[in-house]
């Protein structure tokens, strides 16, 4: 068990409706979500912990980042001040999603000088045998905008992610984050008393999802551990994963819970290196164009004329390279899970038919929309402007390293357009439902 352990390991014990007529008015969708997704709509894009400090109580902590905030000093003191609230509903989803626990926090941020984040923990009430969910707004009372959010959270087992905490080995500070880089150290912190902490170790999962148009069963998860490593445990005790990969920590190694930790390469989220942007190409070519480009002796070069010979140009070819790995870096944002981003389903939709324009929401589940072409309905100059859309499902799978994981629901009855956003591509236009000229 222990031959590989140091190729795996380093340990040292020492992440409108637009109306055409004066008779419709615009509307506003208070349940569509999409500006979680689209960055020029969301000016604020916290990070979030949920961690079970007791049988009875919850603690939700939330970091804001200082460039995300709005500093004024309109106030009577004068001084730079960011103003928001804070609103949570908490359901208990055991019981079929009741509402069990609420709060109001009306929060102030002093702007202090060099500080880049600020963080802030919420009490909620969360009886021990209870699988929740957070329903979390977030308003800038300044800017005048809001955001929404649902963060699950388990305290039907003590090897809940929940009962875990992460902070910096040599700073001290909270991690949110469980993407971790080959350099990082970190102390992984246990609600009960422990001796000895089990790392099992899991090959990363390399695959791309298969086109929305296509229908073929849905890949299994690999809960198979490539090794596992026992460690006396302490709550300083420094860790640090180098080699790309799934790393699950655990006191009890027939029970595939605990706290996961993920390496995904040092340029996670983004890409510079033309070795590593080959392969999310995988969308818009095939397997034996992408071996071909990685054979080169030449990498740039060959990854240079796969654009050139899209675009015909050098211009448009940066452009929709700027384009098309800005989407890239977005899904490795927002929907990593055991695996990068971009390599999930909702990735793929992602950027390929870029930000949806509706997002929904529901317990266990998502549908995002893309705005088609409007259509008159009606007679003569009585008519009015509809919008339709294009419609994905997702649902959320049971994952033991993770709760971001989601797949496509797929259907014969379904038309995704996907044949015609590729050729756009390889045409050198950026695909759009509603704008099939592209940029």
């Amino acid at each position: 068990m222990m031959g590989k352990i140091n190729n795996i390991f380093y340990i040292l014990v020492g992440i409108t409706i637009l109306a055409s007529c004066a008779t419709v008015k615009e509307t506003t969708d208070t349940k569509d979500l999409s500006y979680l997704y689209n960055t020029l709509r969301n000016p604020i894009h916290p990070r979030y912990q949920i961690y079970n400090a007791s049988e009875d109580l919850s603690e939700l902590t939330i970091k804001f980042f200082t460039n995300d905030l709005f500093f004024t000093e309109a106030n009577p003191e004068g001084i730079p001040k960011a103003e928001l609230i804070i609103i949570y509903r908490l359901y208990d989803m055991s019981q079929g999603r009741v509402s069990v626990d609420t709060g109001f926090f009306s929060i102030n941020v002093r702007k202090e000088q060099g500080n880049r984040q600020y963080t802030y923990t919420i009490p909620m009430r969360a009886s021990a045998g209870s699988k929740y969910e957070a329903e979390l707004v977030i308003r800038d009372l300044i800017r005048r905008t809001r955001i929404q959010t649902h963060l699950p959270f388990d305290k039907t087992s003590d090897l809940s992610m929940n009962n875990f905490k992460v902070r910096g080995h040599f700073n001290k500070i909270e991690l949110f984050n469980p993407v971790l880089r080959s350099n990082e150290f970190i102390n992984l912190l246990y609600r009960y008393p422990m001796d000895s902490l089990f790392i099992m170790f899991f090959e990363p999962d390399d695959a791309s999802p298969i086109p929305p148009s296509m229908l073929m069963p849905e890949r299994s998860l690999d809960t198979e551990p490539e090794e596992i490593v026992t460690l006396a445990y302490s709550d300083t005790l420094p860790l640090m994963f180098p080699n790309r990969g799934i790393y699950l920590c655990t006191t009890d190694t027939n029970r595939l819970e605990g706290y996961t930790f993920f390496n995904f390469g040092q340029e996670f989220p983004g890409m510079s290196e033309p070795e590593t942007m080959i392969d999310p190409l995988i969308y818009l070519t095939n397997e034996n164009e992408i071996e071909e480009m990685k054979k080169s002796d030449r990498v740039k070069v060959a990854l240079d004329e796969f654009w050139l010979e899209i675009t015909g140009n050098i211009e448009r070819s940066r452009e929709l390279i700027r384009i098309y790995f800005n989407r890239v870096l977005y899904a490795n944002y927002f929907f990593t899970s055991h695996k990068e981003g971009w390599r999930t389903d909702r990735g793929m939709i992602y950027i390929i038919y870029g930000p949806p324009d509706k997002v929904y929401k529901t317990p266990g589940g998502e549908r995002w929309g893309y705005l088609k072409k409007q259509v008159k309905r009606g007679w003569g100059i009585r008519y009015k402007v509809e919008d339709e859309y294009l419609y994905f499902s997702f649902r959320q799978r049971e994952n033991p390293f993770t709760t971001n994981d989601y797949t496509l629901l797929r259907s014969e009855s379904v038309t995704s357009y996907w044949d015609e956003a590729i050729r756009a591509w390889r045409s050198g236009i950026v695909f759009r439902l509603d704008n099939p000229t592209g940029i």
